[in-house]
């Protein structure tokens, strides 16, 4: 298995991102990596790792496409940037099966679609991070940002693709669909919700209607398909009001002797807390749509999140994603 990783991508580029690379190595013995980024810097930070070298190959690449430039003029131009050259690599080399950056979101989405390319029925890709339930499990948010603009059809392709996700990389026979609303009522939302609605009850998946954004992470829903406007709002109001309460309750533990001491107790409870509010943790969001496999990780990913992100490629190669999502495409017809 072979995987592209864009080590100029993201905020701790280029040895965050080959710490990561040379994790995900030693972790995955049936894996090889394509490091695309400057070469030359590339291989002095390798240097001060062990590694297998038979397991690694270089495209070399001296551009970057930063957060400041414009995604679709960034990918037409920047034609030696990592990000784009990984792209490239990605889409036509057969033995690559997908590819990992912590690069520009604008850029990393608008690059796989104009040079990997959707997979034939899907309008639009969209992007999915996992997210924690209380109850232990996973929620699969789809879309949070890609698409802010959505039409019916697209959430109906949403609802198939995130399904299908689940199914396939968590092994969830039956996930459980929402569709994120102002309310659980039938009747309830805007006039995009009310005409996906009836579009999600006529699809063969296990679609349960509306729910509220309070209930993401209940554990009582499986996949929420959302557009991508109020799927990005809903996930950074609740990485917002966590930061706040890990916070709040950090001061307050400083507040005294005796709560200090308290705190200190805690602190291991405290950190598995954070971790686990923490989507990033175990690696990025993968972009579900395009012909192959791409995971955009947070751009402040250090390696132990790359690592992650590269199992993340692995594990949805290996459940055939791809493959199940084109087999739930045929059972239904939908506009492009």
């Amino acid at each position: 298995m072979k995987i592209v990783v864009d080590i100029y991508g993201g905020d701790h580029s280029p040895h965050e991102l080959v710490k990561g690379s040379v994790m995900a190595l030693e972790q995955n013995k049936e894996i090889s990596l394509v490091l695309v980024g400057n070469q030359a810097e590339i291989e002095d930070l390798l240097k001060q790792e062990k590694y297998d070298a038979d397991r690694v190959e270089f495209v070399d690449a001296q551009d970057v496409i930063t957060c400041h430039d414009v995604p679709t003029m960034a990918i037409r131009s920047k034609k030696e940037s990592s990000l784009v050259k990984a792209l490239e690599r990605t889409k036509e080399d057969p033995e690559c099966i997908g590819m990992v950056s912590a690069g520009s979101t604008g850029a990393v989405l608008t690059g796989a679609l104009l040079r990997i390319g959707r997979i034939r029925g899907i309008s639009r890709p969209a992007l999915a991070p996992v997210l924690p339930t209380l109850t232990g499990g996973h929620t699969l948010l789809i879309d949070c940002g890609a698409n802010v603009d959505c039409k019916p059809n697209m959430l109906e392709q949403f609802a198939l693709m995130g399904s299908a996700y689940m199914t396939a990389v968590y092994g969830i026979e039956n996930p459980r669909v929402g569709l994120l609303c102002n309310g659980t009522e039938d009747e309830k939302g805007n006039q995009l919700v009310k005409e996906t609605f009836p579009l999600l009850k006529q699809l063969p998946i296990n679609f349960v209607g509306n729910m509220e954004a309070r209930d993401i992470t209940t554990g009582e829903y499986d996949v929420v398909v959302a557009d991508g406007f109020a799927g990005n709002v809903a996930l950074k109001a609740s990485e917002g009001i966590a930061t706040t309460m890990l916070k709040m309750i950090k001061n307050e533990i400083y507040s005294s002797f005796k709560t200090k001491i308290a705190g200190k107790l805690l602190k291991p409870s405290f950190d598995k807390i954070r971790g686990l509010l923490d989507y990033n943790q175990n690696g990025g969001a993968p972009f579900i749509g395009v012909e192959k496999l791409v995971i955009k990780s947070h751009g402040s990913s250090k390696a132990k999140s790359i690592c992650g992100s590269i199992m993340q490629v692995v594990e949805m190669h290996k459940s055939d994603l791809i493959g199940k999502i084109k087999a739930s495409l045929e059972q239904v017809k939908t506009e492009e």
